[in-house]
């Protein structure tokens, strides 16, 4: 039998660097939200035992190098659970390395699949334990909704859901390098952070206005100079009326927010010609995914 499972993107409403750990990762904060834009991820048993993974985009691993085949390998090595034979296959909507966590997403459903087929008592909180072996976004995929995230990310506070809004997300041609960024930030010398507990308070009263004036993403303020398109989408967003916009993750990607469809549709369509892809999009609850 096939099972099939979104695979919701995210955004970043804020994102803030406290320090570096010892470990070599920093310590986040941040306040996620996933958005109905998704990846289809599909899963069938089969005979024949081991995993195969396909894809509908030709460049992303097939073996172990995808989060998808992790994530699979972890779920089994941590449950003790015998490792039946599987297909995955991955139908991408979710751009490739645009700060959005299409991979981690699909990791994430793929663990809430299994979940499902194998272990359909485990508590949540285990397969979010389970998801951070596979990376820092992973938890966070596997829960969604609207999420305070901290640590690595792997700490959740489920959070009230933003208040109905439209987003504007735009992905220009230019990958930007997670690494990179990370090397260039000095916590004590970061100019701005977001104000988190602003928008915690918003998002308790439903606030739309006060807490699109609280997104912020500290990776703006490292960025190189030769990202300049993403203040550019910025500007673009918010000269055609958006109450917000801001860099999600480490980017390149950019969201506005509006509070009504239509300036958000005629937004997306004016950015349509200087971005390699724009959505039209609205926030996902934590009752979208699937459990």
């Amino acid at each position: 039998m096939t099972h099939t499972e979104p695979a919701f993107a995210k955004l970043n409403l804020t994102l803030d660097i406290l320090g570096k750990r010892e470990d070599g990762y920093h310590d986040m904060r941040m306040v996620m939200q996933s958005i109905d834009l998704h990846d289809v991820v599909t899963i069938t048993p089969r005979e024949k035992a081991g995993l195969t993974l396909t894809t509908d985009l030709p460049f992303l691993p097939k073996g172990d190098g995808n989060i998808a085949s992790k994530a699979a390998a972890r779920f089994f090595q941590s449950t003790g659970l015998p490792a039946p034979g599987l297909s995955i296959d991955i139908r991408k909507s979710i751009p490739v390395c645009a700060g959005m966590a299409g991979g981690s997403s699909d990791g994430a459903a793929v663990l809430r699949t299994l979940r499902r087929l194998c272990a359909p008592d485990m508590p949540p909180r285990r397969l979010e334990e389970i998801g951070a072996l596979v990376g820092s976004d992973v938890p966070y995929c596997v829960r969604g909704g609207t999420a305070l995230a901290e640590g690595r990310g792997e700490r959740l506070t489920d959070l009230p859901p933003l208040p109905p809004c439209f987003l504007v997300v735009c992905k220009p041609a230019c990958s930007v390098s997670t690494p990179e960024l990370f090397g260039l930030v000095r916590t004590k010398r970061l100019r701005c952070h977001p104000d988190t507990a602003g928008l915690l308070s918003a998002l308790e009263h439903g606030d739309l206005e006060a807490a699109s004036h609280r997104f912020y993403n500290v990776f703006e303020d490292v960025l190189p100079r030769r990202y300049s398109q993403v203040f550019e989408i910025k500007g673009a967003l918010l000269e055609r009326g958006a109450m917000a916009a801001s860099m999600t993750g480490s980017g390149p990607s950019v969201f506005g927010l509006f509070r009504d469809e239509e300036p958000a549709r005629q937004a997306a369509e004016a950015l349509e010609a200087s971005c390699q892809t724009v959505f039209l999009c609205r926030p996902a609850a934590r009752e979208d995914i699937q459990w």
